[in-house]
């Protein structure tokens, strides 16, 4: 007799206000198997694995857990029943450290040096090691990401429900973090993994389930399915053409880099300057970046490419005035628009609604500010404007941001900072959570402001993505900027990366 599943969710419904999030959906989890969830931003991932969670309580439909029937009535519940989550959103408290957050999160007691040495131990036994000492707030991103798999293995998890847990990670981490999942699943675990990179899908799961628009349209084998056949399910009829430039990976490198002009770049206004910066690390401890000089001129895409904790980090927070560099020059014409690669701390505030959040860091220019007073009904409206022109999945303006997915919230806080016309512009991930189409829009979008005369500076993770955009890449390494050499192959970028030309 074969086993059951490790869970079962049976025609799930739920629906907030006017949107129908899930329509019936089925999902099933074999013990053993990795199970990939795709579909666009709002398609109802994230939604569904949180009714799993315990997070949500749907409308209707069934949960079971390895053959047992019965609803999961809270997170609480769902860690009973041996379910962990990796939320997209970090849930760590800034203020405690790691250890105490893993002990939160699993219910030990704290005793320091014991419950040191534990939370020690299951990050070396999954390979995936963070520093039990450590605030949570003054970890990256990436780091958080890891503290996220320790703390839902810390409660003994035999399933684990992975929201985007890749998004944020260099490929070399993603693989790492993949592995550390295979493992999990090759000792009899279970694991579903949300994700938006169809090849990481196609290489890494045993078996896929599409949604699209609350309903699933597609659940079977990876086998015989390819990164154009899954888009073409998550997007719907007519929609995998429109996708054909992401189909094979990016384009060539520069092809999208800057706006047609009949100015040569050289001639144009120098946006960005900075010479011989120097920028501590965000948690105030040591140097990030180190003597940096860089000039980005106005209708420029300049990349930078790193991996994670090089100063890639401080450096784009410096160009933004969000932190003070130590010494040396920096010079950036505003306004500056700022879409930081944590949309939950740094871009939103989630209990806002979206309105609420289009006003923040308004100006005196701003057409919803008059004689320095807020019109709210000039504000709904343009967030409303907003909100079609950039195909945000919400119910109005005036739904909280946290009502929405992820993907739609980093398409909010894209669509506020370039609407403002920015001179500058500094993009950290800003394609995180986003699906195909999505994504490609978002790439559209800061073409389009590097075409009107914006100076543009982004980073992203994922390599091929700056080597797409820009038509500069600067590589920073242990806090040394590089000029990258224009016919530089993906390959020595990667080294530079390592070495930082030494």
């Amino acid at each position: 007799m074969s086993a059951p599943p490790a869970l079962a969710l049976r025609g799930i419904r739920k629906r907030f206000g006017s949107v129908q999030a899930l329509r019936g959906a089925d999902f099933t989890l074999m013990p053993g198997e990795l199970h990939a969830l795709l579909g666009e931003n709002g398609a109802g991932k994230t939604t569904l694995m949180r009714v799993a969670y315990g997070m949500v309580r749907p409308d209707a439909g069934e949960i079971a857990v390895h053959g047992a029937v019965g609803g999961i009535a809270s997170p609480r519940a769902a860690r009973r029943a041996g379910i962990g989550m990796v939320h997209q959103h970090f849930t760590s408290v800034p203020a405690l450290t790691v250890a105490e957050n893993v002990a939160l999160a699993a219910g030990w007691p704290v005793a320091p040096r014991a419950l040191r040495e534990r939370v020690q131990a299951i990050a070396e036994r999954v390979g995936l090691p963070v520093d039990p000492d450590v605030r949570a707030g003054h970890l990256s991103v990436a780091l958080k990401q890891r503290l996220e798999i320790v703390k839902a293995l810390a409660s003994e998890a035999r399933i684990l429900l992975l929201d985007e847990p890749t998004a944020v990670l260099a490929p070399g981490e993603a693989d790492e973090l993949l592995h550390v999942v295979r493992a999990f699943t090759a000792a009899g675990g279970a694991a579903v993994l949300i994700t938006h990179k169809l090849d990481e899908a196609l290489e890494a799961a045993d078996r896929v389930t599409v949604l699209r628009q609350g309903a699933v349209v597609f659940a079977g084998e990876v086998g015989g399915q390819t990164a154009s056949s899954l888009a073409g399910m998550m997007v719907g009829d007519g929609g995998a053409d429109e996708l054909r430039p992401l189909r094979g990976g990016y384009p060539e490198r520069g092809e999208w880099a800057q706006g047609d002009s009949s100015v040569p770049i050289r001639e144009r206004p120098l946006l960005v300057r900075l010479e011989e910066l120097e920028v501590s690390r965000d948690t105030g401890y040591g140097i990030a970046v180190r003597r940096a000089t860089l000039g980005i001129r106005a209708g420029e895409i300049v990349g930078i490419a790193a991996v994670e904790g090089n100063g890639q980090r401080e450096l784009l927070r410096a160009v933004a005035g969000r932190l003070q560099p130590l010494r040396g020059r920096r010079e950036v014409a505003g306004p500056v628009g700022f879409v930081p690669e944590d949309r939950t701390t740094e871009g939103l505030i989630p209990e806002l609604t979206l309105t609420e959040n289009v006003v923040l860091g308004s100006r005196a220019d701003d057409p919803w500010v008059r004689r320095g007073r807020v019109d709210w009904r000039v504000a709904r409206a343009r967030t409303a404007s907003l909100i079609a022109e950039y195909g945000v999945v919400a119910p109005g303006p005036d739904a909280p941001a946290a009502a929405l997915s992820g993907g739609n919230q980093q398409k909010m806080v894209v669509a506020r900072e370039l609407a403002r016309g920015p001179r500058v512009v500094v993009a950290e991930n800003p394609t995180r959570g986003l699906d195909i189409r999505a994504t490609e829009e978002i790439h559209a979008r800061l073409r389009a402001a590097a075409a009107s005369g914006a100076a543009v500076l982004m980073y992203s993770s994922d390599l091929d993505e700056v080597l797409a955009l820009a038509a500069r890449v600067v590589v920073i390494a242990r806090g040394v900027l590089t000029e990258v050499p224009g016919n530089a192959t993906r390959v020595q970028v990667g080294e530079l990366m390592v070495t930082g030309g030494r």
